[in-house]
């Protein structure tokens, strides 16, 4: 079923072939899987609530720089379209929002999120809340959907949450080529990134005391199971998650309790899951914002100027496309 003000490409389907993606990864020494996985429907409700945690402190902390700064970030980039990566609800973005209808009296908001009830969420949330505002929902991963926006309208591209911490290290370089291709002479990036700091605070964050990250992370396991009709099953794993300092990153994985066979009768294919033997769901990288605006000059971003929190635990770093 279409939904209003909401597209997708047909060459930009999410899962036009799961089983490649997902078999590809599960077979890779060790087994890992990609991110988006996670992001069903279930999944993206599970984050939201991840996100009101006491210990996931990203979400509040981002909220509050954005709150205090978005006067200037607007101000800083004279643009006509705002487009969020991985727009999930938009809760945070309405302060950029509000921002660009007082300061330019129009806006057009383009967010793109592989979640579809994400996009509907934060469409009916921003009709309500700014009907001035143009909204063009894009359901897609991020390249289809950065790729489909006008190189000749002024944009500025909204990232956030620290999501790039989701890129491994293959991922982090292709992504922000294709992005800064994407991009136009008047565009600009806006860029959440969680920062290096104590490993208690960080571990407490991914594994919370309600258990809702172990069930988020898990649910790619549902997921999959619907895609494929494999035979994953929550009695048989454990959520596993701990800050690998010489990566400096969250890593978060199931491990199986006991031996047993994962079969995927749609492919004719299985595997020996063995005791204890973990497959790598997603990762959360931390970065130092100093060398993270260098890296970004190598992409032709250039860094215009850099929020943080008074705990100095997470930057906001607005960056403008080099011609």
């Amino acid at each position: 079923m279409r939904e209003p003000k909401i597209w997708s490409r047909r060459e930009a389907e999410i899962d036009s072939n799961p089983s490649l993606s997902i078999l590809t990864t599960l077979w890779d020494q060790p087994r890992w899987l990609e991110a988006y996985h996670l992001y069903d429907q279930h999944g993206s409700e599970l984050f939201e609530q991840i996100c009101e945690l006491p210990e996931y402190y990203l979400t509040r902390t981002e909220n509050g720089i954005l709150e205090h700064h978005a006067a200037d970030v607007i101000d800083l980039a004279p643009v006509a379209c705002v487009t969020e990566l991985g727009a999930g609800y938009s809760k945070k973005t309405v302060h950029l929002l509000t921002e660009q209808l007082r300061q330019r009296g129009a806006a057009i908001f383009a967010p793109i999120d592989v979640s579809l009830a994400g996009l509907v969420a934060s469409r009916d949330a921003v009709q309500r809340a700014f009907p001035a505002i143009d909204f063009h929902g894009l359901h897609a991963r991020y390249e289809a959907g950065f790729a489909a926006i006008d190189k000749g309208l002024p944009t500025l591209f909204v990232f956030l949450g620290s999501t790039i911490g989701n890129f491994n290290h293959t991922d982090f370089p292709r992504f922000f080529r294709a992005l800064s291709a994407a991009m136009g002479p008047d565009d600009y990036l806006l860029l959440g990134a969680d920062r290096i700091k104590d490993s208690t605070i960080l571990e407490k964050a991914y594994n919370d005391s309600r258990g809702i990250t172990r069930d988020f992370i898990l649910n790619a396991f549902d997921h999959i199971n619907r895609l494929l009709e494999s035979n994953f099953q929550r009695a048989k794993m454990r959520y596993y998650s701990w800050f690998n300092p010489e990566w400096q990153q969250i890593e978060m994985y199931a491990a199986a309790v006991e031996e047993h066979e994962i079969r995927f009768p749609t492919v004719g294919a299985s595997f020996g899951w063995r005791k204890d033997e973990k497959i790598l769901v997603e990762i959360s990288r931390k970065f130092d914002p100093i060398r993270l605006q260098e890296q970004l000059r190598f992409f032709d971003l250039r860094p215009v100027e850099h929020f943080t929190d008074p705990n100095e635990w997470l930057s906001v770093l607005l960056f403008k496309k080099q011609s």
